[in-house]
């Protein structure tokens, strides 16, 4: 597939990157030269310096013959034109572009992207993609990550090893003996930053961040066997009032019935604004890391603080300052990934990183074949995907033990009529089952392949 990508920041690089390791045929382009050749020294890409939307620009990196166009520069006006100039004149089949100002996506407008206007496929909101995150790991407490997939009827969690944790260096194949009647599989785990797909004789160790694939029956036993018997947070302070806190305020609202929330903004104009959309949410206006503040809050009585202002700094000291004062666990914003490594250490419970869930979001509309979902975890390591096998897949009718599969693959999940399948080496795999998989990133494209429909089905 050829792809360009407009902008050479953060979610642009890794989406280069991601996509020119999977052999895509891939084009950057940014009007920073730094920017630019930072690219094209470490990735094997094209590499354009100029403006995204200028349409000479966008024929010298080859619009003209391209497949898609990821629009992810830091203004919203040039993702937008620069698709606008992509379907006007170059005629490309596919546009993504990363809209933030939340004026352009009111209900209101809607008509604004349509294909007679100016037409976008795709357009990605990360501050309503990271909201929508952080209420899905509220939803399951103890877990650093939580993804329902198959219509909810799978999940895919990410919990961290603790020293106490039962099952600490325990093969994993002797745990389906343990606990024979606990449809999961342990998909991925990553070790000191290092991410591997273990084998059967792997074992969990006291640190590990392990990702297992489960019945969504049974994630709450699953759980418990990885020692997190923590209950969901009815009392939760939300640090920062900008788009996204607002956008989570009004989640939990929605969402989560019983939830009492409060919002500590330091804009008084903006707590207004905010005060004023919500029905039931307490805003208050003042420093998020000023202990008094915190003490209005009821620090010490809440059980959950989610730290997502502007600032890394800020939201890391709000999350340890309320947790000094006894609230349970710190969800905590990140934008900086050199601050990853040394978050968990510090006590904070979970990292949310903006990136990462764009790029994640933005990954989705890029696979090809029946593939019905896909989530990039770990910092890029691989990828949980959901696919489903077509009659022209060279998967049906084989065992899991036969397929030709890549390495660094393993089936975490089949659904089948309804019901959840935990996959073994003699399961055969049948036309319509829906597949639950991670994939090391090498092996994504082969995957892809794997669930494409072939030109002999018509």
């Amino acid at each position: 597939m050829k792809i360009i990508i407009c902008g050479a920041g953060q979610v642009g690089y890794h989406i280069a990157r991601q996509l020119s390791a999977e052999r895509h045929d891939v084009a950057i382009v940014d009007q920073s030269p730094d920017l630019v050749r930072r690219v094209g020294d470490s990735l094997d890409v094209q590499a354009f310096v100029g403006f995204a939307s200028h349409p000479e620009v966008l024929e010298r990196a080859g619009a003209a013959d391209v497949d898609m166009m990821i629009a992810v520069t830091q203004a919203d006006e040039v993702n937008m034109v620069a698709c606008q100039v992509a379907h006007s004149l170059f005629n490309v089949p596919t546009k993504i572009a990363r809209v933030r100002s939340q004026s352009y996506l009111q209900p209101i407008w809607a008509d604004l992207f349509s294909r007679d206007n100016m037409p976008i496929d795709v357009i990605i909101s990360p501050e309503i993609e990271v909201a929508r995150a952080i209420s899905r790991r509220l939803q399951m407490p103890g877990a650093f990550e939580s993804i329902a997939l198959s219509d909810g009827q799978v999940r895919m969690m990410g919990v961290r090893c603790a020293s106490d944790c039962p099952v600490i260096n325990t093969p994993l194949r002797q745990l389906t003996g343990i606990f024979p009647d606990l449809n999961i599989v342990v998909v991925a785990i990553v070790r000191d930053g290092q991410g591997f797909v273990p084998a059967a004789d792997d074992q969990m160790l006291a640190g590990d961040d392990v990702y297992f694939v489960a019945d969504a029956e049974h994630v709450s036993r699953a759980m418990m066997v990885f020692g997190h018997e923590e209950t969901i947070a009815r009392r939760i302070i939300i640090a920062g009032g900008g788009h996204i806190g607002a956008f989570l305020g009004g989640i939990l609202e929605k969402d989560h019935p019983g939830v009492s929330a409060k919002i500590i903004e330091s804009n008084s104009a903006r707590a207004h604004e905010i005060a004023d959309n919500l029905d039931h949410t307490i805003v208050i206006n003042g420093d998020v890391i000023d202990p008094e503040i915190l003490d209005d809050a009821s620090v010490s009585e809440c059980e959950a603080i989610i730290a997502v202002t502007n600032d890394d700094e800020t939201n890391i000291l709000a999350s340890l300052l309320a947790k000094r004062f006894g609230t349970k666990r710190a969800v905590t914003l990140i934008n900086n990934a050199t601050y990853s490594p040394l978050i968990t250490s510090l006590g904070i419970d979970v990292v949310v990183s903006p990136r990462a869930i764009t790029v994640s979001t933005i990954l989705q509309h890029v696979r090809r074949g029946k593939i019905r979902a896909v989530h990039s975890l770990a910092e890029g390591f691989g990828e949980l995907i959901e696919a489903e096998i077509l009659e022209t897949s060279g998967l049906s009718g084989q065992t899991i033990g036969e397929a030709d599969l890549p390495d660094g693959v393993l089936f975490g999940a089949i659904v089948r009529d309804d019901q959840v399948i935990i996959p073994r080496a003699d399961t055969v795999m049948r036309v319509n089952d829906r597949v639950v998989l991670f994939a090391e990133a090498a092996a994504v494209r082969a995957i892809e392949n794997l669930f494409a429909v072939r030109l002999e089905f018509f």
